[in-house]
């Protein structure tokens, strides 16, 4: 072997062994600093978990002051409307109490928003609007739906959200239900992933002495298995309208159109039909727990009738109430949606909106759930323009 060729194979075994030697450098740079960047993303997020942790507490801590200024001088039942109540704590979870718990059962476009918009002007409250609206645009029923919904139900009221991941998943991307919560709405609306986190969802809640829920795909007959839970000790009011009423209001939603259980008279009749009877048992076996009102009779006497629901759900005529209904039930002000109505005309719109075959057509299917619950059949298209289409001193309940 030449020496020209022996320092060529020299030179090429050392030019390997420096590029080996950079080679590994360069990996040991590598995974040093993919390490430290493990490192660094792990020590940021929990420093972000500290931040979230620290700024969801304080969020609760000010809450709570908030409460317990909202709830002083409260003239609690103490014994009345058999509410056995006489300070804060009997009513937080967080003290081993039990929140006064209402709720509300409808259907689509009964009234229901205005009607809870007044309960919900009490202070301290914890309400949630149609927290089963991850079922869909149906009428729940069946014994697994039922059975679902009921334990969604409990949870809800129990706040019991680290159980509830379907409905904040659904929920997530407008989070409307939580528009007229109090407590979680302004965070909702400047920091959006707080109302995804169940931890914040359960803390704000568990600090509310009042909790009230709006249902509007529960029938009557499945939602009486709340009122036998004496754990729960919720009180139940069936909101009742007008069918002629109801099924105009709905002819304006365009999803309404594609639900039978929505579009179709029939079908809300024979639900009003079936309510009807189970409220008649309901009445004789939960006298204390469970009303019903007819959304006209509301309207037509605001006061008078808003003062009877607070006295059912055991809960002060606050001031607030007062105010809401002063300011809300006088004038019509934004779409159909909104809250700001002339109280005495709201109920009435059909008269003029539908023409006389479109209720001679909602009539034929549904006098008998009218004479059950007190509406009078309009006669002809004169008559319907002008009479009153209710009777009055409805005392069947």
């Amino acid at each position: 072997m030449t020496m020209k060729k022996f320092m060529s194979i020299v030179m090429s075994r050392r030019t390997g062994f420096v590029l080996f030697v950079l080679t590994f450098f360069c990996f040991c740079v590598v995974v040093f600093d993919s390490r430290n960047r493990i490192i660094e993303y792990r020590s940021q997020s929990i420093i972000s978990e500290e931040n979230r942790s620290i700024k969801i507490q304080n969020i609760v801590d000010q809450r709570r002051r908030d409460i317990k200024h909202e709830m002083e001088n409260y003239e609690f039942p103490n014994g009345k409307f058999c509410r056995n109540i006489s300070n804060l704590d009997d009513l937080l979870m967080e003290k081993g109490g039990r929140p006064m718990r209402s709720f509300l059962i409808a259907g689509w476009r009964t009234g229901s928003s205005f009607t809870s918009a007044i309960i919900n002007s009490h202070p301290a409250n914890f309400y949630l609007d149609e927290p089963l609206q991850d079922f869909g645009h149906v009428r729940i029923r069946g014994p697994l739906l039922v059975d679902a919904a009921i334990k969604n139900i409990h949870k809800f009221f129990n706040c019991e959200f680290d159980k509830l991941q379907h409905f904040i998943d659904f929920v997530k991307p407008d989070q409307w239900v939580y528009n007229d919560n109090q407590g979680l709405w302004p965070h909702c609306v400047n920091q959006r992933d707080l109302c995804s986190d169940p931890i914040f969802l359960t803390a704000v809640c568990r600090l509310y002495p009042l909790q009230q829920m709006k249902f509007t795909r529960l029938p009557l007959e499945s939602a009486q298995l709340l009122l036998e839970d004496k754990h729960l000790g919720a009180r139940m009011i069936l909101l009742v309208r007008d069918p002629r009423g109801i099924m105009q209001s709905r002819g304006r939603l365009e999803w309404c159109q594609n639900s039978t259980d929505c579009s179709d008279p029939q079908v809300l009749c024979n639900d009003m039909v079936s309510d009807h009877k189970v409220a008649v048992e309901l009445k004789k076996k939960y006298p204390h727990t469970f009303k019903v009102v007819r959304y006209e009779d509301l309207s037509l006497n605001p006061q008078h009738k808003a003062k009877e629901m607070f006295e059912f759900y055991g809960l002060n005529f606050h001031s607030n109430v007062e105010k809401f209904l002063d300011t809300h039930t006088k004038n019509n002000l934004g779409d159909s949606y909104s809250l700001f109505r002339d109280s005495k005309k709201a109920p009435f719109h059909w008269r003029n909106d539908l023409n006389f075959s479109e209720v001679e057509e909602i009539q034929r299917v549904c006098s008998t759930a009218m004479k059950l619950w007190g509406y009078v059949l309009a006669v002809n298209e004169t008559h319907q323009k002008e009479f009153n289409p209710i009777v009055y001193n409805y005392r069947r309940f």
